[in-house]
């Protein structure tokens, strides 16, 4: 199995730079790569202060991973964090972030590159982040007694490791001193497999989105231009393709009512151009945006990255992008507002959508006809809109604490200075 999961490795890395010259992302993660190793052991050499090694997957778990890493750097303010990712989604977006003291992207899962990084880190702690399960770097960490943690993962019964043929990645999960889950059932799946070492802390995105809601708001000076009025905002958060094909109906029938902000997950021209074909004339996009353009314009669509969380705070209703493709996106962030919540149809392996839609904040979607017709009670009801955005409120910060939990645990386990 070693072999395989090496071997399995190897050829993904090789298809990446076969498809390199065609692909911007598979480009970045190649060129990335690119003498990784000698340049972290140059970066590092000179370094004297105790190191942590946080690892994220990409973008989405670095959020997950950030009140935690905060957290500990409030705490144990002589140590510095390094921070990795897999993917560039993660690494291009967040690589000057003031929060760590060294940014790389992870060398490939082996035996040599697992011992060369470690060498060079020597970390007293490494949290890895929901996913990103490696085994020749949680096999070397286990060898070298650094205590590991897991954090904000969730488990559900169709993994590998819950397969009667998943011994090999069970052994994985063993490696971690300790595996912290966002729920029960995460928790018994794992016992059941022999994976003891684990306990429930929640979703440490709880943490995050209360504090993005209760902090001073950023100044965003144009948004407050175009809702300065008593129209109600709809914000669409990390749109795909798919999803403006079942918004396009709603657009139109309610755009005398309604304000509409488009944040896309992609903000390539293609996306853009799509989205200003719903409502000829009446689309202004954020970067060419004045005061006197968003006083026109019923749709305000943002062409850059990393305003969607602040957004939120603008809005009466939310529809959260790809849950009819790829993965429904971050609903917790609207969820924070108490805005009721609009999505695709798959959003089963996300614990959070699943509570909020049991709890009536949130309303899958299947198709545009479904969409108005969700919409629209909610719309023309205002009781009814409230009522969902105290549910939701009450939802978030109950469940907020995960990252108070795990540093808990982590004051009680011996991390050398």
């Amino acid at each position: 199995m070693h072999l395989l999961y090496s071997l399995g490795l190897h050829l993904y890395a090789l298809l990446l730079r076969l498809v390199a010259p065609f692909m911007p992302k598979a480009a970045q993660w190649t060129v990335g790569r690119q003498g990784l190793l000698a340049h972290i052991r140059a970066t590092l050499r000179e370094e004297t202060a105790p190191l942590v090694w946080f690892h994220c997957a990409s973008l989405g778990e670095f959020e997950q991973g950030r009140p935690l890493m905060e957290a500990y750097a409030a705490s144990h303010p002589d140590h510095k964090i390094v921070l990795t990712f897999f993917s560039p989604s993660g690494y291009e977006v967040r690589k000057n972030w003031p929060g760590a003291a060294y940014i790389f992207y992870l060398p490939l899962d082996t035996a040599a590159n697992a011992r060369a990084f470690l060498d060079a880190v020597q970390p007293r702690l490494a949290v890895f982040v929901k996913y990103e399960f490696w085994y020749f770097f949680l096999t070397e960490l286990h060898r070298r007694q650094v205590p590991t943690i897991c954090v904000s993962a969730i488990f559900r019964p169709e993994q590998a490791f819950f397969k009667p043929w998943g011994g090999f990645f069970r052994r994985i999960l063993s490696r971690f001193t300790h595996i912290f889950t966002q729920n029960q059932a995460s928790v018994e799946l794992l016992r059941a497999a022999g994976i003891t070492q684990t306990s429930v802390a929640g979703d440490t995105r709880f943490d995050t989105v209360v504090r993005t809601a209760t902090a001073p708001p950023r100044t965003l000076p144009l948004v407050d231009a175009f809702t300065d009025d008593w129209a109600p905002v709809l914000i669409i958060g990390s749109s795909w393709p798919e999803d403006i094909a079942v918004l396009t109906p709603l657009l139109r029938q309610y755009q005398q009512e309604l304000r509409f902000i488009v944040a896309p997950h992609e903000i390539e021209e293609s996306t853009l151009r799509q989205v200003e074909a719903t409502l000829p004339g009446l689309v202004v996009r954020y970067s060419q945006a004045d005061a006197a353009t968003v006083a026109q314009a019923r749709v305000l669509l943002m062409d850059n990255v990393g305003l969607l969380s602040q957004l939120y705070r603008f809005g009466h209703f939310a529809y959260v992008g790809g849950a009819f493709g790829k993965g429904l996106h971050n609903t917790l962030e609207a969820a924070a507002f108490g805005l009721p919540l609009f999505f695709g149809p798959s959003y089963y392996k996300f614990q959070e959508a699943r509570d909020l839609v049991e709890r009536g904040c949130a309303f899958p979607i299947a198709s545009a006809d479904e969409l108005l017709t969700a919409f629209g009670p909610l719309f023309h009801r205002e009781e009814a809109r409230l009522h969902v955005q105290d549910i939701s409120l009450d939802y978030v910060h109950d469940y907020s604490g995960a990252t108070r939990k795990i540093m808990h645990w982590i004051e009680g386990v011996r991390v050398r200075g």
